[in-house]
């Protein structure tokens, strides 16, 4: 069977660590579509806020796939 291959860029943040943020932008994606089949972390940052707080932001790549003979994801 065929696929076609969607991707959307995916920002988030998190106050623990990048994997915390990961995490974050996985349920944020899996939330908006269906059938994810990776997600590529493209850039990380690392600030403090007015408190002085660390913030951890990722930048992620989410691929997800549609079967070639339907208009919905799967």
């Amino acid at each position: 069977m065929s696929y076609i291959l969607k991707v959307i860029e995916v920002l988030a943040e998190s106050d623990k660590s990048w994997k915390d943020a990961s995490k974050k932008a996985l349920l944020l994606a899996g939330n908006a579509v269906r059938n994810i089949q990776s997600v590529d972390i493209e850039n990380r940052e690392i600030e403090r806020d007015d408190y002085n707080n660390i913030i951890y932001r990722i930048k992620a790549r989410v691929s997800y796939g549609f079967k070639l003979n339907e208009f919905t994801p799967y």
